[in-house]
C-alpha cells in the first residue's frame, strides 16, 4: 500500500464513528400518526386503537413494564368512556425513523394526564408507537386541542452509528445512575439544556430551567436507576431510554430522551412514573 492509499484509509478509520450530517426530518410526521391514533382510539375504543397503533415490541407500564400487544389482546372487547388527547410538543431523528410526541390528555371528558409516546418507523414507511404512558399533572393551563406544536430542535451534533450511539447513550446513563446514588440534582446537572422537559410530580410538566429544577426538588434526593432498555435512531442521533428507579419509601420506572449535541449526549425528555404503594 502506498503512502497516500495508507493515508486515506487512516483518515477514513478515524471519522469513522461519525457519519455526515443529512438534512433534519419533519417532526409533524409524528404529530400526524399520534393525532390518527388518537383518532383511531375514540372511534375504535382503547383496546382497538391501542392494539393498532403500537408495535409488536411496545411496552408501557401496568405499573411494571409489560408489552401492550399482551397487555391488550388479553382485554375483552366492550364499548369505554371517551380517552382523548392531542400533541402539543413533539420531535424527531435526522434520519426520520425515531420521535417522540407529548401533550395533554382527557378522560370522559374530564382532565386525565399528560401523556409522552416514543414512536418509530416501521419498515413499510408507517408509524408505530414503541411507547406510550402518562403522568397525572395539572393540565389547568394546558393548550387547547388544536394549538400548533411546538418543534423540539434537532442535535447539533454529528450522526454517530447506531451501536456507537447507544454505546455512548449507556455511559451516559451509568454516569447520571451512579451520582444518582448520592445526589440526584448533581447527577442531572451536567446534562440538563435550556429546552430540557421534565415530568413526574403532580405540577404541570417542566419546560424552562426554574420548572426543571423545581421538579428535581419535588424528587427524592438520591434515586437508584437501574436501565431496561430502549434504543437509538438510525442517525444515532436521537435515543430512548427506559429502567427502574427506587428510592426512600417508593419506586417506579424512568424514561428518558436523549440528543447528541456538539456537548455530548443531553437530555430532552425525563419522565418518572412511580408505582403506587401497595393497599394493606
Amino acid at each position: 500500500m502506498n503512502r497516500s492509499a495508507a493515508l486515506a484509509l487512516t483518515l477514513a478509520l478515524a471519522a469513522a464513528p461519525a457519519l455526515a450530517k443529512p438534512a433534519p426530518a419533519d417532526p409533524r410526521q409524528v404529530v400526524a400518526a399520534e393525532t390518527a391514533f388518537a383518532a383511531d382510539t375514540l372511534a375504535m375504543g382503547i383496546k382497538g386503537g391501542f392494539l393498532k397503533w403500537s408495535a409488536p415490541e411496545a411496552i408501557l407500564f401496568a405499573p411494571d413494564p409489560v408489552k401492550a400487544h399482551d397487555l391488550y389482546g388479553a382485554r375483552p372487547d366492550k364499548p369505554g368512556k371517551p380517552l382523548v388527547w392531542w400533541p402539543v410538543w413533539a420531535g424527531i431523528s435526522r434520519s426520520g425513523d425515531l420521535g417522540f410526541t407529548s401533550g395533554p390528555s382527557t378522560y370522559d371528558g374530564q382532565p386525565n394526564a399528560w401523556y409522552f409516546t416514543v414512536w418509530s418507523r416501521q419498515a413499510d414507511g408507517g408509524w408505530k408507537w414503541i411507547y406510550d404512558g402518562g403522568v397525572d399533572a395539572d393540565l389547568s393551563h394546558a393548550p387547547p386541542q388544536g394549538s400548533t406544536p411546538v418543534y423540539f430542535a434537532p442535535a447539533t451534533g454529528p450522526s454517530l452509528y447506531p451501536e456507537h450511539a447507544w454505546s455512548q447513550v449507556k455511559a451516559a446513563e451509568a454516569a447520571l445512575a451512579l451520582k444518582a446514588r448520592t445526589d440526584l440534582a448533581a447527577a442531572y446537572a451536567p446534562v440538563l439544556t435550556p429546552q430540557t422537559r421534565m415530568q413526574g410530580s403532580p405540577a404541570a410538566p417542566a419546560t424552562t430551567p426554574a420548572a426543571v429544577q423545581a421538579e428535581l426538588a419535588a424528587r427524592a434526593k438520591t434515586i437508584d436507576f437501574a436501565p431496561l432498555g430502549g434504543s437509538t435512531s438510525v442517525a444515532g442521533d436521537l435515543a430512548w431510554t427506559y429502567g427502574d428507579a427506587r428510592w426512600t419509601g417508593g419506586r417506579g420506572h424512568y424514561v428518558r430522551v436523549w440528543r447528541h449535541d456538539l456537548a455530548g449526549w443531553r437530555l430532552v425528555f425525563d419522565q418518572i412514573l412511580s408505582v403506587p404503594a401497595p393497599k394493606p
